[in-house]
């Protein structure tokens, strides 16, 4: 795939069901806010996943032996543009350093026709 223009981006902060970007091509994305936290492409974000062996989109797992614990579910408190490449949001585990460009989110787009294409590729 090449890098892909969104035909339109929505943003469904108040559900919280996440975002939904419909292609120039057609193609269209959805993504949960969790998958989305979790592919986080800040530098901080990168490097854990980088060493932990994390996919982006993967959530974290539980070290063998520790108990998992109840962690409130990510949401998206607010969502902007940055310029015309790509989005910011502000999570609420309080982090909000990554910026998704139309080429991240298009290269770690979930949906099976995308995860078929990345394994074959």
């Amino acid at each position: 795939m090449g890098a892909r223009d969104p035909k339109s981006v929505k943003v469904h902060l108040t559900s919280g069901e996440g975002v939904e970007i419909e292609w120039k091509d057609g193609h269209l994305s959805s993504y949960t806010f969790p998958y989305l936290r979790d592919a986080c492409p800040c530098a901080l974000c990168e490097e854990e996943r980088t060493r932990t062996g994390r996919k982006p989109g993967q959530p974290v797992q539980p070290k063998p032996g520790e108990l998992p614990m109840y962690k409130t579910p990510i949401k998206a408190l607010s969502a902007e543009a940055v310029g015309k490449y790509a989005i910011k949001f502000k999570w609420n585990d309080g982090h909000e350093l990554g910026i998704y460009s139309w080429q991240w989110l298009e290269e770690i787009c979930p949906c099976a026709e995308c995860r078929t294409k990345a394994q074959a590729g």
